[in-house]
């Protein structure tokens, strides 16, 4: 026979440990919200925009393959970070003669290598399964592309230095973090769909200008160059202040002790 008393007491476990952990509350609220602004979002552009639902069918594919590139470049950087406490290797990596520049380095290369693989891989993907070839974009993709996995380095600095200094207790933002900025992003619909502060809030994100310039050459076949010099311009700015950011978190938890965070 079940005891509820027994019950009630591992329900009440379980609470409590929901309560202290980011991981899963972020799994309640982070997500759905997340999912409900996004596709809200996408599903308004849609009603006003169906005139041609082949161009809006690219805009989605390509919208996730260019978004792949942001998230992926920020999730190597950040998981190998936690990859090294999850291995006990943290403290051994920096009583070896690495450098935190040649660590960071070796972060940004090893990331974008991954990048350009995954990158190629979904465009196969879409190629053999909707017949939709991101090639289209010609030489803009190149620039496109690059802006992307700046910002996506923006974002895994600024998310290690959170994780060096707090541990596994914010895990969950090595790959929820860059998820904060998608909406203003303004991945697969226009930046016009937004509230208008959250129109003001885009122009300080760097993918929303080069969003709108993947936009702007499938509809026109053109590229406004002011859309890309924002966009390198606000990234080359947020990159070096993350650099910072993530060295300066490091020497104060250096300080503290790396030790405990395994």
């Amino acid at each position: 026979m079940i005891n509820f008393n027994r019950v009630f007491a591992m329900i009440l476990r379980y609470t409590y440990g929901m309560f202290h952990s980011f991981d899963k509350l972020s799994d309640m609220f982070y997500w759905p919200a997340m999912d409900i602004i996004m596709w809200g979002l996408t599903g308004l552009y849609f009603i006003r925009n169906n005139n041609n639902p082949s161009q809006l069918l690219f805009v989605v594919i390509t919208g996730l393959i260019f978004w792949i590139v942001v998230w992926r470049t920020q999730y190597e950087i950040t998981t190998n970070m936690l990859a090294e406490i999850w291995d006990k290797n943290i403290v051994n990596i920096f009583v070896s003669p690495l450098k935190i520049s040649e660590w960071i380095v070796a972060f940004m290369i090893f990331g974008f290598i991954k990048t350009l693989l995954s990158l190629a891989f979904s465009a196969i993907v879409a190629f053999i399964l909707y017949q939709l070839n991101i090639f289209i974009y010609g030489f803009y993709l190149l620039p496109l592309i690059a802006s992307l996995i700046l910002t996506g380095w923006v974002a895994g600095f600024f998310v290690t230095g959170f994780l060096i200094r707090y541990g596994q207790n914010i895990q969950t933002l090595a790959w929820a973090g860059v998820y904060l900025i998608a909406p203003f992003s303004a991945i697969y619909y226009s930046v016009t769909i937004l509230p208008v502060w959250a129109q003001k809030v885009a122009l300080f994100i760097p993918t929303s200008y080069i969003f709108e310039g993947f936009r702007e050459i499938l509809f026109t076949g053109n590229l406004s160059y002011d859309k890309l010099l924002i966009s390198f311009g606000l990234n080359f700015i947020y990159l070096i202040i993350a650099i910072w950011f993530f060295v300066f978190m490091f020497h104060k938890s250096r300080k503290i002790g790396l030790g405990r965070l395994i």
